[in-house]
Parts: structure tokens; sequence; C-alpha cells
């Protein structure tokens, strides 16, 4: 039965969960009466909305133990004054699981439901949560209250054990990714909050960004750290000291998130680097050179840089960074975008002349590697979305999704392509997962031929032709030839 409680999570959406029935008041309604009218409707949420019914904010138990009575405000002020601004709305539409991510990554407690301009009712994390004993999402709260790196490490190594149960109740390798992407923020963002208590607040606004997988939450069990620092333009006078604030910063999360298992990154895309810890308009200028001076090595070298997220800091600077790229695409750089075609083009899928799957030897087992397998849709879906100005989809499934929504795919394509990516991911989790869980091992990207079952064979087969399809589609629409 639990088990059975637990995987509907992953079916059902908000809309099959009984809300509780918004309680609301106006912003000049005072402290006292705002309480009063909580008890009065034994609501621990009270929302404040304007004549107009703009929601501007909520107030809880908490906001009046933390803002009025530890404060000993007057109760006679206005309850705009301490109430939280963080409204975060989502549709009947919207997936549990998905509301439970978001309210993680929002840091929200409360969720307004918004059925089409309609406020229907909201929802609190600790019901949804509750709802869900058995879930590993509940995992991701335990993961907030670790109380130091040791117990972070501790968790993370848990995480092999939670994807192996998700994927053996057949709940998609897109939300497995989600949940490990998840685990995998929340820990980088207890550490930099960790590092920061102890170097002392950041002299400037600042970002922390991460690249590639993480960027993208398509994060796997094999996974190094890809990750950089933005911050605010400052004076030249000042700008050594920032830059030395920042630079230290990086270390010590990185030789945090290290021991807690993400390891260095062999290529040293990581903030630790002087070159990937940089002010915004340095950020700017390297982007625009990226585009401008296009060159086939950087095209494959700063591919990542295109699948980059804020998982901590401000995030309008990262806006701010996302709107200056958007209008760097809109300039005629054709050659920028052949050249990160071909880089699509560099990974061929593993099939023989005679369409077998072509393998390498690994310590004498017949194996083929699924990463790179899966890298050319990863990078076609990027150059796309790269060339019609999805620069804010994040995620390869996200990304197919709207492009095939803008009509640059067919349905069949889309569903070919997700499906095929998918398909790949979920195999890959399983091997990793296994190989942890069971072997004892560390994860790796190569699957034994002989692993395979027949179906598994033949499906991979069919993936690598429809691949290597989109491959010769690519070639033919950025290089003019089939060569």
């Amino acid at each position: 039965m639990e088990d059975k409680l637990a995987d509907q999570i992953y079916t059902a959406r908000i809309g099959d969960i009984t809300f509780k029935k918004i309680v609301s008041c106006s912003p000049d309604t005072p402290i006292f009466e705002a309480a009063l009218k909580m008890a009065e409707f034994k609501t621990s949420c009270l929302f404040i909305k304007d004549d107009k019914d703009i929601y501007l904010g909520f107030a809880t138990d908490i906001t009046l133990r933390d803002n009025v009575i530890a404060k000993q405000l007057d109760t006679n002020l206005p309850v705009s004054e301490v109430m939280d601004t963080n409204i975060v709305t989502i549709s009947p539409g919207a997936y549990v699981y998905e509301a439970i991510l978001m309210m993680f990554s929002k840091k929200s407690r409360y969720l307004l439901v918004n059925d089409n301009g309609n406020y229907v009712g909201f929802l609190s994390r600790n019901r949804l949560l509750s709802e869900q004993a058995e879930s590993p999402l509940v995992f991701i709260q335990s993961v907030k209250s670790a109380v130091n790196t040791a117990d972070l490490k501790l968790k993370w190594q848990k995480v092999p054990g939670i994807v192996a149960q998700l994927l053996a109740r057949g709940v998609h390798a897109k939300i497995v990714n989600e949940v490990v992407t998840t685990i995998a923020d929340t820990i980088s963002f207890k550490i930099i909050e960790e590092v920061i208590s102890k170097l002392g607040p950041p002299p400037v606004k600042f970002v922390f960004m991460v690249l590639g997988s993480e960027g993208r939450k398509e994060m796997s069990l094999k996974t190094d750290q890809d990750n950089a620092i933005i911050y605010e333009d400052t004076p030249e006078d000042e700008r050594a000291a920032v830059r030395s604030y920042f630079l230290d910063l990086a270390t010590q999360v990185s030789d945090k998130l290290n021991f807690v298992g993400f390891v260095y990154c062999d290529g040293d895309y990581m903030a630790t680097n002087p070159n990937w810890t940089r002010s915004l308009s340095h950020w700017k200028y390297n982007y625009k050179n990226w585009i401008e001076e296009a060159l086939p090595e950087a095209a494959v070298k700063f591919a990542a840089f295109f699948d980059c997220r804020a998982i901590y800091g401000d995030l309008d600077m990262m806006q701010s960074l996302r709107d200056f790229v958007d209008a760097e695409l809109q300039k005629p750089i054709e050659k920028f975008y052949v050249y990160l075609a071909k880089n699509a083009l560099l990974y061929e899928p593993p099939l023989t002349y005679f369409r077998n799957i072509r393998t390498q030897k690994i310590h004498k087992k017949e194996v083929f590697d699924i990463k790179t397998a899966m890298t050319p849709i990863v990078d076609l879906a990027r150059v796309y979305a790269l060339q019609n100005r999805i620069f804010q989809k994040e995620n390869t499934g996200e990304r197919l999704r709207a492009l095939k929504d803008l009509e640059v795919f067919s349905e069949t394509q889309y569903n070919e392509l997700s499906q095929s990516y998918y398909y790949l991911m979920g195999l890959r989790l399983k091997h990793q997962a296994n190989l942890i869980t069971k072997a004892q091992a560390a994860p790796n990207n190569f699957i034994e031929i002989d692993t395979l079952t027949k179906i598994e064979k033949v499906t991979l087969i069919e993936i690598f032709k429809i691949i290597q399809n989109f491959q010769s589609g690519i070639r033919m629409k950025f290089t003019n030839t089939l060569g």
C-alpha cells in the first residue's frame, strides 16, 4: 500500500488534492486583526491582497512569531509591514512532484493554486510531504536539515539507492534526473551558505551558477563539478579585494563539494579557475566573444556555458546575462551555429555498418559508452534551441518540446528524440545505480553488451538509427554537405 501511495506522487496532479480555502485580508489590516482572523478560520497562513484582487504576500504563524512577537512590534501596524512577499503559484494541472520540487527550489512553504487566473486554494509543503511519507522527496527535506558537510556526504551516498528504487517503480527518467538534481542543488546551496557564514557576507551581489548536465537538470550519478561565479561590477580600487573574496569562496565550496562526492572537474570548468569567476561585464564579454569569434575549438569547449543555471545568489544578475546573450543570438552569426552543429556531429552513434551495436573492449568485456551515445541529442537540442533563441529553456526535454511547439520539429520527430533520450538516460542511471549499490564500484558510463536483454539491444539499435538520421538532417541544414 505504501508503495502505491509513494508511486502516486509521480502521476497525481495538484488538482487531485483537496486544497485549503484561501483566507485573505487587505494590506492595511492591523496585525492583531490578521491574527484574530487566522484564529477564527483556523488557518496557519493568511494571504494579503489589494482591492484589485492582486496577491501581495502572506503571513503565517512563523511570520507573527519572528517578525512581530520576537521584535516586540506594535500589533496596530498594518500586516503588510511584516508579510512574506515570496508568493509562488502553480496550476491544478501540474504534478505533485513538480510542486514539491518547486517549493524546495523557490524556498517556499506555501503554494497558491491558480486555475487560469482564478485562485482556487492553497497547499502547504508539509501537507504535500505528509501525503508522501514514503517518498524520496521527503529525503530532500532531510538534506535541507543536514547539519554539516559530513552529514551531507552521508546523504549523497543514499542517492543511488533512491535512484534504483524510483527506476524499479517505473518512474520516468526525466523525473529521476530532476530528483537527483534537486538533491545536488540543495547540497550545493547548504555548502555555499556554510562557507559564507565562515567568510563573512559577500562584498557585492553575486550568482553561483552550475553548467553542463547539472545546468540542464540532467544529472547522472557519475558527476563532476561544473560551476562558475558572476559578481557585480565594482570600482577599480575595490576589484582586487572583491575578486579575492569570490576565489576564496569558490575554493572552499569546491573542496567541500569534492568531499561530499562531486569530484573536481578534469577540464577545470570550475569557479576555482580564475577564468570562471568574473564580473558581470566580463561574463558578457566572454559570451559575446564566443559567439562572434566562433572558432571550432571554442564551440566544443564552451558549449557547456550555454547550459547554465543559477543555484544561489542574485537571480536578476543571471537574468541580465541571459537577456544580453539573447540579444547577441539575434545577430547574423551563422558561423557560430555551423560550428556548434559540427560539434553535434562529432559523436557518432555506436552502430556498425551491419546495423549492430559497435562495442569497445574494456577489461576483456564488450562495452559501449552510453554518455557518448546520448551526446548528439543534447548537442542537437542545444544548437536548435540557441538558433531559435530558446536560451531560457535549460533542459534537453524542455528544449525539444519548445522546438516542437515552434514547429522546428514535427510531433513524430519530437516523440522519437524525446523517447530515445530518456530511454538512454534510464538505462544509464540504472547501470550507475547498480554499480554503486550492488557491485560497490565507482559509477561509469560503460554498459556491457552481454548484460542487455534482446529487447534492450533491439531498442538501442533503433535509437541509434534515429540519432543518425537526425545527424544527417543537421549536416544538410548547417553545412550543406552529407559528408
